[in-house]
């Protein structure tokens, strides 16, 4: 496969040496990980703002509506 050089701070390699989960993992193996999670993530993520929509318009019939309003004014 062609490979390619990026240029990348001192901090980030650091970061990336430290969070290695075996002491000779490339880090091209460990962005390749960390991009899969990230996009594990992001799918877990658009499911959970998915459910969060379907909830609100439920929510709203439950909580605005007149029998509520009423108790509010005893």
């Amino acid at each position: 496969m062609p490979s390619t050089t990026i240029q990348l701070d001192k901090k980030l390699v650091n970061s990336l040496k430290s969070v290695r989960e075996y002491p000779r993992q490339t880090y091209n193996e460990l962005i390749t990980h960390m991009v899969d999670v990230f996009k594990e993530t992001k799918k877990k993520n658009q499911y959970d703002e998915f459910l969060h929509k379907i909830q609100q318009q439920k929510m709203k019939e439950l909580w605005d509506n007149k029998e509520d309003e009423a108790w509010n004014n005893v």
